[in-house]
């Protein structure tokens, strides 16, 4: 079994998702359009599709994005699973006919989502579904719910944290977040965040780097559980 996982920026990749997968002898091939790659032109040889963040909007005229939302497509109509993480699950969303644009506000850093009790929800999230849960966020824009999805979880600061169409999971939070990629976030993002101090859902630099040992560990736990439900539905 092989996935293919879709990268849009070169600091943005598989990190504990790659880890995950090499960990449960899972092969997988990174498609990096950062680094000038093309994408697969078929999903024939592979049981699902991962696609990763990226500082660029869903809304930009970029050919990578228009061929990701076609493998989406493609994937979605072979049965194959696929899952987006924060940009990624924006593409899904976009596939899907749903409305991307700018968030009523940013949220960056770690926040408490909500995670839903339905039966999709326990069926990605396992026994995590109906709690809150630790969960990084670092967007700008926002989803809403495509027809025929079933909301997941949600915040206050974004109603719409992730949804599942069938085998379809689109998030908008980082699950695949690890402590060297999420450091090096909050080191190369500092001036950044120092243009949205004041924002009610932006954290400092300082903040994300100093919440990385209580909350990586439930991040992590919470993506073991995704990632398990992920292979499951390409196994079958």
């Amino acid at each position: 079994m092989r996935i293919a996982i879709l990268q849009n920026n070169t600091d943005d990749g598989p990190a504990y998702l790659g880890t995950w997968l090499t960990q449960h002898s899972v092969d997988f091939d990174v498609f990096n359009f950062d680094a000038g790659e093309s994408p697969p032109g078929t999903l024939t040889d592979y049981a699902g599709l991962a696609l990763l963040g990226g500082p660029m909007s869903v809304n930009d005229d970029l050919p990578s994005l228009r061929l990701s939302e076609a493998l989406i497509r493609v994937a979605r109509e072979a049965g194959k699973p696929v899952i987006g993480h924060c940009l990624g699950g924006q593409l899904i969303a976009s596939a899907f006919g749903a409305r991307v644009a700018v968030a009523d506000s940013p949220e960056i850093g770690w926040s408490k989502i909500r995670l839903s009790e339905s039966p999709e929800a326990q069926d990605w999230f396992g026994e995590f579904a109906g709690a809150e849960r630790d969960a990084l966020q670092w967007h700008y824009d926002a989803f809403s719910l495509p027809e025929g999805a079933t909301l997941l979880a949600s915040n206050d600061a974004c109603p719409v944290q992730a949804f599942a169409v069938h085998d379809v999971l689109a998030m908008q939070f980082h699950i695949e977040i690890d402590r060297n990629k999420l450091a090096a976030w909050a080191r190369n993002g500092k001036e950044e965040l120092t243009a949205l101090v004041g924002q009610p859902h932006v954290q400092q630099a300082r903040t994300i780097a100093a919440e990385i040992p209580k909350r990586m560990a439930a991040s992590h736990t919470l993506a073991d559980r995704i990632y398990a439900r992920f292979i499951q539905l390409a196994t079958t």
